[in-house]
């Protein structure tokens, strides 16, 4: 059975406090039981824990290791969704190994997110991809970035090498099986209405398609991540 995560900033101190320390007092775990300390960025450290408290929990680090990224890295551009599928969608792409997540207020994104809520919502998705991360004994935890519009998209792509953004599209000719993929891909979630030619022609990035079926926008970045995650090194 693997070992529970919490987060903390230095795993090898075996330490945790704070929000992580309540959780894991929630938890009710024990002195002597084993947890497994990371620090979102690679470290882990299997630690037996000496004592408990709702605002500390103390332990013994008994191994720490540095777990890479995988290669290629991937970069989910998710146009938001309405509701809890947007939640759905960050907690998907973590379980299949988003390494960071860029919210996309595209031209048919129904879910606007005002400016005095935006950081409201980013931090949602934040508490979200960590939740995620965790459950799937992740140990990196995604970067969830702050929402951009298309034209801001576009600059951003704009600035990556040739080939490295992938839109996911119902219409496509190339399979995702055909991408040759480098150290860096974006891979392009749109909303349910669908991205139309315009703003393909904005965005710049190659069409691909997953297979004969239509996915939802909160289900497809998994789809397309498992995709990745076969034909590349990174599985």
């Amino acid at each position: 059975m693997s070992l529970p995560y919490f987060l903390t900033e230095d795993p090898a101190a075996g330490v945790l406090t704070g929000a992580e320390a309540k959780h894991a007092h929630v938890k009710r775990i024990q002195p002597g039981e084993h947890i497994m300390l990371i620090d979102g960025q690679g470290t882990t450290a299997v630690t037996r824990v000496t004592s408990v408290g709702p605002g500390r929990v103390d332990g013994v680090v008994e191994k720490q290791q540095f777990v890479p990224q995988p290669t290629p890295r991937v970069t989910v551009v998710q146009a938001v969704p309405k509701g809890e599928r947007a939640e759905l969608a960050v907690d998907l792409a973590v379980q299949a190994g988003a390494d960071r997540i860029v919210p996309w207020i595209s031209h048919r994104t129904i879910a606007r997110w005002p400016a005095n809520k935006q950081a409201k919502q980013v931090e949602k998705w934040r508490a979200q991809a960590l939740a995620s991360a965790k459950q799937a004994r992740r140990a990196w935890v995604p970067e969830v970035r702050d929402p951009v519009t298309t034209n801001q998209l576009s600059a951003l792509l704009g600035a990556l090498p040739a080939g490295s953004a992938l839109v996911l599209h119902e219409d496509a000719t190339d399979s995702i099986r055909d991408v040759e993929f480098g150290e860096d891909v974006w891979l392009i979630v749109g909303p349910e209405g669908g991205i139309g030619d315009d703003e393909l022609e904005v965005l710049g990035a190659r069409p691909v398609r997953l297979g004969p079926e239509v996915l939802r926008t909160a289900s497809a970045a998994f789809a397309g991540l498992c995709a990745i995650g076969a034909l590349t090194s990174r599985w």
